[in-house]
């Protein structure tokens, strides 16, 4: 089979994540753990992955 021209322009279909969504999305969700009380000190040693596994179970971070 032959690959034709629309599969190989993904990005024009599918857009990449810019560096800069991805830094105001990480900011956002570090403000979340901060409003359900976590410290900030600690929110900020945290990375990325880190942040989002937290935010998962919320529930879990207000009762701590």
């Amino acid at each position: 089979m032959k690959i034709r021209r629309k599969f190989r322009k993904k990005p024009s279909r599918r857009p990449k994540k810019s560096m800069l969504e991805r830094r105001r999305r990480e900011k956002l969700q570090r403000g979340r753990l901060v409003a359900l009380g976590v410290p900030a000190a600690e929110v900020a040693a945290l990375n990325a992955s880190a942040v989002r596994e937290m935010l998962r179970l919320p529930a879990k971070i207000a009762a701590a």
